[in-house]
């Protein structure tokens, strides 16, 4: 078992010192010259998301997702122009992993951001992920391997990412059967990958205002969570290995770069925390979430949080009047809350309480105007009551504004159906089906769109999108 201070009595000081030199004389040298192609590496990128999309729960919560990329974006403001643009997902699965694939899409699992305490932790393992783009650490592994068909290449390599003989059953079955075992680890980072992504991630969180020590803290946990058996070793340990020898560089870096600047401006906590209670509440162990929100109630019962927490996990385990009355107890602690006012329209919504729903969800509008899920929550109430043009101007508006809001899309062309309009109503659940990767409800959507639609230019976009669905068919028809 290795703790801080031995793992710092065990590499001595001027070997930390080097590998600071080393890899700061890395970080100004141009990344070698790469003979697999942007395109190439574009196209791999496709062949992986293909397989992720189809063994993980990509999630679309946008409330997760938009956070997510804001972080994701704010690191790359720092950074020189990409050849490529970046993409930033959430899966729904309760390990601690991260990891990017090939021209920029990168991921975070739900049971890693769980364990984080404090938005530049998020950042720290965002940063670092960015970094092995940049430095483009698949792409050179698969420029080595060429030999290997690339299909095959995409499965090895998106079942490497995602933890190959770790928790997840389905890492594993984007694997087998691609190749040998020895081949599978050729595709794998080195510790010379790990700490070269540190440095430049290190970089681009300083370039971006971000503490490293959230990346510090992060590692650590990760790290701890290997003391408590075999069968507990994090996927992210076998995907990122060198952990220690992580933590000790980082560690210096810190102790070295705080002496020379200037103190990093604090993060608001408080978008990170209602953040986190979304995913912990929504996508953690009902059980675990249940008992150990259920106990954080009677150790501080006037902490109106803790009694908001407690009404989102009961609300999602279905006991909807308990919920509202840990959400009305927080409420009157903070009676301006909007979110926590959004949260008790929502329950209000599930409950089948549409009149009360909708008052409470327009209170909460009137302080955050802009929130995606309170106009979400707004149309659907209205598509209940039946004010159906109300509910779909809400959801246009919604695609209109964040565009990545998957759900939108279908409940637009839900309440478009409903008043007739079939055309703009095919559409959009061709949209929504295209968005979720369903490419054979997308194609019989956009088939029906097509015949209901009467103005030609939006013929001619639904047609372009059949023809990427169905390529060999639009050339034949042609």
């Amino acid at each position: 078992m290795w703790h801080d201070s031995g793992v710092m009595k065990l590499i001595s000081k001027n070997i930390i010192i080097g590998m600071i030199v080393v890899f700061t004389l890395i970080s100004f040298i141009a990344t070698a010259v790469f003979s697999i192609t942007v395109k190439e590496e574009e196209d791999m990128s496709r062949q992986m998301m293909a397989m992720i999309y189809k063994h993980f729960d990509i999630i679309d919560d946008p409330v997760v997702v938009m956070y997510v990329n804001k972080i994701g974006q704010r690191i790359l403001a720092s950074l020189p122009k990409q050849p490529f643009q970046y993409h930033f997902h959430v899966i729904n699965e309760s390990v601690y992993n991260a990891f990017a694939t090939p021209a920029g899409h990168i991921f975070v699992y739900t049971g890693l951001i769980e364990a984080m305490d404090e938005e530049e932790e998020l950042a720290g393992i965002i940063g670092h992920e960015i970094a092995h783009v940049y430095c483009r650490h698949i792409s050179q592994k698969i420029e080595r391997s060429k030999k290997i068909r690339m299909a095959t290449l995409a499965g090895m390599a998106a079942g490497i990412l995602m933890g190959l003989g770790g928790a997840s059953e389905a890492a594993s079955a984007v694997t087998m059967g691609s190749a040998a075992a020895g081949q599978s680890a050729e595709l794998a980072y080195s510790r010379e990958d790990e700490m070269q992504a540190d440095q430049f991630g290190l970089k681009f969180l300083e370039q971006s205002s971000y503490n490293a020590s959230g990346l510090l803290e992060i590692l650590k946990k990760i790290r701890s969570k290997t003391w408590f058996g075999s069968d507990q070793i994090p996927t992210y340990l076998m995907t990122h290995p060198a952990v220690e020898d992580r933590i000790a560089f980082i560690s210096s870096w810190i102790e070295t770069t705080n002496k020379n600047s200037k103190p990093f401006p604090l993060v608001n906590p408080e978008e990170f925390d209602r953040v986190h209670t979304r995913v912990e509440t929504r996508y953690g162990d009902e059980q675990t979430v249940l008992s150990k929100l259920e106990a954080e109630v009677e150790r501080n019962p006037q902490d109106p949080l803790a009694h908001y927490r407690y009404g989102l996990i009961l609300a999602r385990i279905g006991k909807r009047q308990e919920a509202v009355g840990q959400l009305r107890i927080a409420l009157t602690k903070r009676a301006f809350d909007p979110y926590i006012l959004k949260d008790l329209g929502w329950v209000y919504f599930l409950d089948g309480k549409y009149q009360q729903a909708f008052k409470t969800l327009e209170s909460a509008r009137a302080m955050i105007p802009e929130d995606p899920e309170c106009l979400f929550y707004l149309g659907r109430t209205q598509m209940e009551l039946g004010n159906l043009a109300d509910a779909s101007d809400r959801f246009l508006k919604l695609t209109r504004q964040f565009p990545r809001f998957t759900p939108a899309y279908y409940f637009l062309g839900q309440s478009l159906g409903k008043q007739q309009q079939l055309g703009d109503a095919h559409y959009y659940l061709g949209v929504f089906y295209l968005r979720k990767r369903n490419f054979k409800n997308a194609t019989i959507q956009l088939k029906q769109a097509l015949k209901h639609t009467q103005d030609d230019e939006k013929r001619t976009q639904i047609q372009d999108g059949l023809g990427k669905l169905n390529p060999k068919e639009s050339k034949d028809k042609s």
